[in-house]
């Protein structure tokens, strides 16, 4: 495949092109009746309310580590899960998601969001961002357009938004948005929805950070501008402080059985967000997930109890500092890159 690679009208009608694709077409086991879904504003395509995030959990270079991603992926699928967010910057995570994807036959039917984090040789090459593409849609062995194409944590933004406006207009792509997690740059996210015709925003959101409810959500509100949530779980940080904690009765009352189901339904309550993007290499970790995605939302008055009650929590005030996934190790390229440099570094971000 090319650089200047576009696909043809054959496959743009095999895809759906570049209109609604309706649930039921994302896998021969249509989604049920009872499944969360939200509507992309500016498509009206329908996806649930719940996809899987890779950052970390799929870069894995062992047999066990993929067997346990695979088994991921199949319980996720199998439960109604259609939604997948990767990116090449997270080491062997697109790779084993393409081939877990090609095995399991599903990589013509998933809802896939990528990203570019590229620059180029000079100002507006872009020469990098179409290696990029051209290396998603051969790794996911897709013979139609990336679903979702992402401007990676505003990397060269100026150059990436109007490219990817270009892939999609070209049939390259079918969506387009931009991604941060970092609150420090949400103004900036925010000022990307509100003037680029943007099809989605990723943005981090979580019952521990709200800051995206203050502009980036209602941006995307008002602009027609899907929402993604990444870190929804705090990278598991949420879960290590309710460890061997009951849940509230109020919450019991309102069917939620588990922490996961708690935080990420308090997540997906929020109207404008279209789809939460929880990231796990456990599979036994799906089931709690892909729940949220069914049952009672909890209404507004319910959504403020829930915040009050994890304020009370010890250890909560403090989640932004902690380290990501507290006592799990992901041995990727990632992980050993990171690790290589530290050592050879005199300093460190604490």
């Amino acid at each position: 495949m090319s650089n200047d690679w576009t696909p043809t009208r054959r496959q743009l009608v095999k895809a759906g092109g570049l209109g609604v694709l309706p649930l039921g077409a994302l896998g021969a086991a249509a989604a049920p009746d009872d499944l969360i879904t939200r509507a992309v504003p500016r498509t009206n395509q329908r996806v649930p309310a719940i996809g899987l995030g890779t950052f970390m959990t799929f870069d894995t270079l062992s047999e066990r580590g993929r067997s346990r991603a695979r088994e991921v992926v199949r319980r996720f699928w199998q439960a109604g899960g259609r939604v997948f967010d990767c990116s090449p910057l997270y080491g062997r995570s697109e790779v084993n998601l393409g081939a877990i994807a090609a095995d399991l036959r599903i990589n013509g039917r998933m809802f896939l969001a990528s990203k570019i984090w590229s620059t180029g040789e000079h100002l507006w090459d872009d020469s990098h961002a179409a290696e990029s593409l051209r290396r998603t849609a051969g790794r996911m062995s897709l013979d139609r357009p990336v679903d979702l194409m992402q401007c990676h944590s505003l990397v060269n933004v100026d150059v990436v938004v109007p490219l990817m406006h270009a892939w999609k207009q070209e049939g390259r792509i079918r969506h387009l948005g931009v991604t941060h997690h970092e609150p420090a740059y949400f103004p900036l996210l925010a000022s990307w929805v509100e003037r680029a015709r943007l099809d989605f925003v990723q943005v981090h959101y979580s019952i521990h950070t709200r800051a995206a409810e203050e502009r980036v959500i209602p941006a995307a509100a008002a602009n027609g501008t899907a929402v993604l949530v990444n870190m929804p779980l705090e990278k598991a940080r949420l879960h290590r402080i309710v460890q061997g904690r009951p849940l509230p009765g109020f919450a019991r009352e309102l069917g939620i059985r588990t922490w996961s189901e708690y935080f990420l339904k308090w997540v997906i309550s929020n109207p404008d967000v279209t789809c939460a993007l929880p990231a796990t290499s456990d599979p036994a970790h799906v089931a709690e997930n892909v729940a949220a995605m069914r049952g009672p939302l909890p209404d507004a008055a319910t959504r403020e109890r829930m915040v009050r009650h994890m304020e009370t929590i010890p250890g909560f005030d403090r989640i932004a500092t902690d380290p990501w996934y507290p006592g799990k190790s992901h041995d990727g390229v990632v992980s050993r890159a990171q690790a290589a440099i530290r050592r050879r570094s005199p300093w460190w971000p604490s």
